[in-house]
């Protein structure tokens, strides 16, 4: 079953009077529980393909469906709720508030949904423990590596049970037995949890590790 489908979008972009289209009529279904891939060079519209996955950001035409609901119908509060539950991310730069420490910034998304600080602190510390952080919980992001700071970054992610993971370049920042570490923890997670992982990667061994993998070029899907 698709969980997600997309049907003929693109994006286009204002620049000095100038319009830029930069996804051009892509067409793409991933199913439940799949590890896609998404290559391509500087430019080509993975990051831009992303942030409309994410709802991140609206197309200019076609459709996205989740579960057969196109959620660009709904009004902003109802596509961030949508957001916040159903959708996980996970950037090159980890983004973490430094003012916070490992436990509170993975804490952060089910404080916004509600969940009571307890729960939110038990759902925080056992994600911790599972990306082997759980000796780290106090401390703030500029005590931790760059590798722990991800690894926090996975857990934040998956606070909330997000049916959707998606990441953007997650190993970009990092040496490559780190980049390996995190690329594990991301599988594991694919497949012992079914959760549907989209990975927009330059790494081609990495995208070798997903179960499919999709070229995009000049905004479009790169069919060989």
């Amino acid at each position: 079953m698709s969980i997600i489908q997309i049907n003929q979008l693109r994006k286009t972009f204002l620049k000095d009077g100038a319009a830029i289209e930069v996804l051009k009529g892509i067409d793409l279904e991933v199913s439940q529980g799949e590890s896609v891939a998404i290559l391509g060079v500087s430019g080509a519209g993975k990051s831009t393909l992303m942030h409309i996955m994410g709802t991140l950001d609206h197309p200019t035409s076609g459709n996205i469906l989740f579960d057969g609901v196109d959620v660009f119908g709904w009004n902003e509060q109802e596509i961030a709720g949508f957001r916040n539950k159903k959708i996980g991310f996970v950037f090159q730069f980890h983004n973490l508030m430094p003012e916070f420490n490992a436990r509170e910034n993975t804490m952060m998304p089910a404080l916004i949904a509600g969940i009571s600080r307890r729960e939110a602190q038990g759902k925080a510390e056992s994600l911790l423990a599972d990306v082997g952080l759980d000796h780290r919980l106090t401390h703030k992001s500029g005590e931790l590596s760059g590798g722990e700071q991800q690894r926090v970054a996975v857990a934040r992610a998956l606070v909330m049970e997000p049916e959707i993971l998606l990441a953007d370049e997650p190993t970009g920042n990092l040496d490559t037995e780190t980049g390996k570490k995190i690329e594990d923890i991301l599988i594991n997670l694919n497949r012992k949890k079914n959760i549907t992982l989209i990975v927009v990667t330059h790494n081609t061994l990495l995208a070798k590790r997903m179960m499919r993998q999709i070229g995009l070029r000049d905004g479009r899907i790169d069919l060989p």
